[in-house]
């Protein structure tokens, strides 16, 4: 998921690393934050991949900065991370799902369809996963994992009706 975010928040202006860090932050804080520890590598990974370059500036204090841009095959990277199904993993779903959508805005009205209809079918089945769970009477269940549970499905819900909106809403842009 960093190399989308690093690709995305890209998209309209040359950064350095500080830059894309405080960026990712302006963007996506209410659901990730990752660290210079794990941008620097994925900096790294995405110039070897060609979807960014780098360029070192002096500024007029006389310190070198080094700024990156994205490629055409970053542009086209960023869709292929945009389009790629998420983890399976419940935990890791809800926050990745987070940031997908906050990037969609880069697809096409088809495209943004596609990840929609994803996500909500994954969603939905995070949903009756945790429904299952919470219903079967051979589940030993304690107090605190019904709470979790509850609060997973109403979680799952909200989400769900979230992306019925947007997905509403899409469907009105592509008219």
């Amino acid at each position: 998921m960093i190399e989308l975010m690093i690709l995305y928040v890209l998209l309209n202006h040359d950064l350095t690393m500080y830059a894309i860090h405080k960026r990712i932050k302006e963007n996506f804080l209410a659901y990730t934050n990752p660290s210079f520890g794990a941008i620097k590598p994925a900096l790294v990974r995405l110039e070897k991949q060609n979807c960014i370059t780098s360029a070192k500036v002096m500024s007029g204090g006389g310190k070198l900065s080094i700024f990156y841009t994205i490629t055409k095959d970053g542009l086209k990277e960023l869709k292929k991370l945009l389009l790629k199904p998420l983890s399976q993993n419940p935990l890791q779903f809800m926050s990745d799902a987070r940031v997908k959508i906050s990037c969609l805005s880069f697809l096409d009205s088809e495209d943004c369809a596609e990840v929609l209809f994803d996500l909500k079918s994954n969603a939905l089945l995070h949903l009756v996963n945790a429904e299952n769970i919470l219903s079967d009477e051979y589940t030993p269940l304690t107090f605190y994992q019904r709470i979790v549970l509850d609060n997973s499905i109403c979680e799952y819900k909200n989400f769900i009706s979230m992306i019925e909106g947007l997905e509403k809403d899409n469907a009105g842009n592509s008219k």
